[in-house]
């Protein structure tokens, strides 16, 4: 019954990459052209593949009997349904479609890396991940990299926009669709202060399971000290903005950075570094 779970699990995240794909080419050119039929025919292509992917997730974990978060590809597959799925929902307060080019290519990136070169079979989880914790704080971490990823991409747009309201340039025509940058900034620092809230808990989370499974709250580990050092660059772009007057180009690339971090965390460390936190699954 587990391999046949995890043989469907495999089938549905392709069939979701395929479906991704298809969405990816609709909201590129939706860019291009401004067609709005495409954008909501890439909506709809994007539910159907979360919905496989969201799939493909759970029938991973029933055939590992656990939460299907434990390794390199596990993370890969639970975090970028996540993404996916913040993606949609905050389409049903704003109109975000504009992102869906990034968003979409984004994941095909990161789940083709994981079912290309971090697939691992279905194993148990090891001792020190054998709690309750695991769902919450990892859940939680997902949950923020979610805003963080939304927030980067408005980001990167806010940047290209107010280079060309500066310059007053007909360049990258397809920005006239988009926002102005005054409004993208204001959208990526609300998902910003909704992800680092979350990621202050999964600080505060991870201390207290480690002290649980190890018996100290903090003891520098690489993966403590890069989630720390993410936590850091977050709180230093809400008090620059906030307080300092930090607006326009500078607080974009202090978003950024921060984002750059959170995916070095997930790549560089997980993969090249060792330590207590060592459950790439490679």
């Amino acid at each position: 019954m587990t391999d046949v779970l995890s043989q469907y699990s495999v089938l549905s995240l392709y069939s979701a990459m395929a479906i991704y794909a298809i969405a990816f080419v609709l909201f590129t050119f939706d860019l291009a052209g401004g067609n709005a039929k495409l954008a909501r025919v890439a909506m709809s292509l994007t539910w159907l593949g979360f919905v496989l992917q969201l799939a493909a997730t759970v029938m991973r974990g029933l055939a590992a009997s656990r939460v299907p978060w434990a390794n390199m590809y596990e993370f890969a597959m639970t975090g970028t349904a996540v993404i996916i799925g913040v993606f949609l929902l905050v389409n049903l307060k704003w109109d975000l479609r504009f992102l869906g080019s990034f968003i979409t290519g984004l994941v095909l990136l990161l789940l083709g890396l994981a079912a290309t070169r971090y697939y691992v079979d279905v194993v148990p989880l090891p001792p020190a991940l054998q709690s309750y914790w695991l769902v919450i704080h990892v859940f939680v971490a997902t949950l923020a990299t979610g805003f963080f990823a939304l927030g980067f991409a408005l980001s990167l747009a806010q940047l290209l926009q107010d280079s060309r309201e500066k310059k007053q340039s007909k360049r990258l025509a397809f920005m006239d669709r988009l926002p102005d940058a005054d409004v993208l900034e204001n959208y990526a620092y609300r998902l910003i202060i909704i992800g680092f809230v979350l990621w202050t808990f999964t600080l505060i989370a991870g201390a207290i399971w480690a002290e649980k499974a190890w018996g100290r709250y903090w003891g520098w580990d690489t993966k403590e000290v890069w989630t720390f050092i993410i936590w850091t660059l977050y709180a230093g772009y809400i008090h620059a903005r906030s307080t300092r007057g930090w607006r326009g180009s500078r607080s974009a690339w202090l978003a950024m950075v921060g984002f750059a971090a959170v995916m070095f965390n997930f790549t560089v460390v997980n993969i090249f570094f060792k330590g207590l936190h060592a459950y790439s699954g490679l």
